[in-house]
């Protein structure tokens, strides 16, 4: 992990309806990003809040959002190796949602195969 970071924002309901018609939803509502150095280079995975999504949590720094204090929050942590680095597994639990939400991965282009299943 190499930093996260705290939006915050509205809290549309992100079913496809919804998502279909509320401009640029996912860029609005409130959002926790966390940019991850990976073997395929920087990765960023988006949690998205939405409407009667409690909280936003990670594995390693709790509850991001409460009490909706509407400031953005940056947190940067040391590279693996070195005292206060976080590193995750493939596959670990890296947090999660009070009621669920969206997850957005991006990663660089050209680097990544996914699944026919996943790609859309």
């Amino acid at each position: 992990l190499r930093e996260m970071i705290y939006v915050p924002g509205d809290l549309f309901s992100v079913n496809p309806l919804t998502a279909a018609n509320v401009p640029n939803l996912f860029a609005r509502n409130e959002r926790v990003i966390c940019v991850f150095d990976t073997e395929f280079g920087p990765m960023a995975q988006i949690l998205v809040g939405a409407t009667i999504v409690g909280s936003i949590s990670t594995v390693w720094a709790g509850i991001i959002n409460p009490p909706r204090p509407g400031i953005i929050q940056r947190w940067t942590y040391a590279p693996a190796g070195i005292e206060g680095a976080v590193t995750l597994e493939k596959g670990q639990e890296m947090g999660h949602f009070a009621l669920g939400s969206t997850v957005i991965n991006l990663f660089p282009a050209g680097k990544v195969r996914l699944e026919p299943q996943l790609a859309n």
